[in-house]
């Protein structure tokens, strides 16, 4: 019997559970094998998903346009596990001098990164200005949960006293980790007025006559406002009602991570309920959460479930990417598309990043020149384009998934492959 009349045995449905499932054994075991190699999960993870559907098994590829909705969702579901994980993570108290890197990569580098990335898919591309501002806006965000190297360490490490360890605190709780984490936690909520404005032009026209006024106040005054007020206060109640409740026996602490999942869906939920972004109140409020007493015990397992969803399904998303590639995602691309995304990855993000880096006393100039590099696009990018499409039709928007899969492609290889060297190397300067 050949393969495939063998493989057919099983329905579809079947066999995609065993591939999910050998995905999720990846996810669990490839970082010990990969940890002395330049080379990461998701590039494993990735290849293997187009392999599922290249191979005479049978299987149909995702369709990112006739499921739209389920990419959408499914994707929205990634990043809110992921800034909830990144906000668990992160120690250093909020403030404008402590987290200077990380204001100027939003106020500036974001900026220019999606300034110069609609310039170039409206003057190089001939995109309608809408499809430009919206290439723009899906671009900006960052997503270092495919490269746990540009990630800070887990919540409640204190400097220890030895030497060996002080070493590995302080590369754990480096300006470069930091800034990149804490930039990815925003940033994915950021982008969302800039995705809004994307869809404004698409109703009213390019010119901001139209929707100006309308986009600054409800768009970026109202729905950011909501969501800070949420993610600030509400992140607070549920950091004093997880903390407040006593967990003495093992099972009754490792319960408790379930905690850190239901502040996700509630921090998101009742902001989107009340018309604010759900992206930043989650991060927000992840962050006061890790804050609200940052020695209690109970930060560490509600990390641990936090980063384990996180892990598959971002496993689950690579896994479904790969096979809608090997299906023909990126049957659009032309030499334009591919010179675009080239520039995306190795000259747009690494100008805007060291522009708004420039000066910057908080780290030195090699850190600043890895953070300019390490902007890794991912999950965030392919969730704010399947929103907008799902919103409104826009001109191209089979050649804008081509480009922004290939964009994705090439961070998930290209920043795979080197922010192990790029860290290690910077580890050993710093001692």
């Amino acid at each position: 019997m050949e393969i495939k009349e063998a493989l057919h045995t099983f329905s579809s449905y079947s066999l995609w559970l065993v591939i999910i499932g050998i995905a999720i054994i990846a996810v669990s075991v490839l970082p010990r094998i990969l940890a002395s190699f330049p080379f990461s999960m998701p590039i494993g993870l990735l290849v293997f998903g187009y392999a599922v559907v290249a191979l005479p098994f049978g299987l149909d590829a995702p369709d990112v346009n006739a499921q739209s909705k389920f990419a959408e969702h499914l994707t929205e579901l990634g990043v809110i596990i992921s800034l909830m994980g990144a906000g668990l993570k992160i120690d250093r108290p909020p403030s404008l001098k402590g987290w200077s890197v990380t204001w100027r990569l939003l106020g500036i580098t974001m900026v220019i990164t999606i300034a110069l990335s609609a310039f170039i898919g409206w003057w190089f591309l001939a995109f309608a200005p809408a499809t430009a501002m919206l290439l723009g806006a899906v671009i900006a965000p960052t997503d270092p949960v495919l490269a746990s190297e540009v990630q800070v360490a887990s919540p409640g490490k204190s400097a220890p006293d030895d030497e060996d360890s002080q070493r590995a605190h302080h590369k754990a709780e480096d300006e470069l980790r930091f800034a990149l984490t804490s930039e990815a936690g925003l940033n994915d909520g950021l982008a969302f007025p800039f995705t809004n404005m994307a869809i404004a032009m698409v109703i009213a026209g390019a010119h901001p006559a139209g929707w100006f006024g309308t986009w600054l106040s409800i768009h970026v005054l109202y729905e950011m406002a909501v969501a800070v007020i949420i993610g600030l206060g509400l992140g607070y109640l549920l950091a004093r009602l997880l903390m407040a409740i006593p967990a003495d026996s093992h099972i009754a602490k490792a319960m408790t991570g379930l905690g850190a999942l239901a502040a996700t869906l509630l921090l998101y939920g009742t902001t989107e309920f009340f018309g604010g972004y759900g992206f930043l109140a989650t991060f927000v409020g992840a962050v006061m959460i890790r804050q609200y007493k940052p020695h209690h015990p109970l930060h560490k397992p509600m990390h641990i479930l936090t980063e384990k969803l996180e892990r598959i399904l971002t496993a689950i998303i690579l896994l479904a990417l790969g096979a809608a590639i090997a299906g023909g995602l990126l049957a659009a691309l032309n030499w334009k598309l591919i010179v675009c995304a080239v520039l995306i990855i190795f000259v747009v993000r690494p100008v805007a990043g060291m522009a708004g880096l420039a000066g910057s006393k908080a780290a030195p100039w090699r850190e600043r020149l890895a953070i300019s590099f390490l902007g890794i696009r991912g999950i965030g990018s392919l969730y704010y384009l399947a929103y907008a499409l799902n919103q409104q039709d826009f001109a191209g928007s089979e050649t804008l998934w081509a480009l922004v899969a290939l964009v994705i492609v090439i961070s998930i290889f290209v920043h795979g492959i080197t922010a192990t060297p790029i860290t290690e190397k910077l580890d050993k300067m710093r001692t």
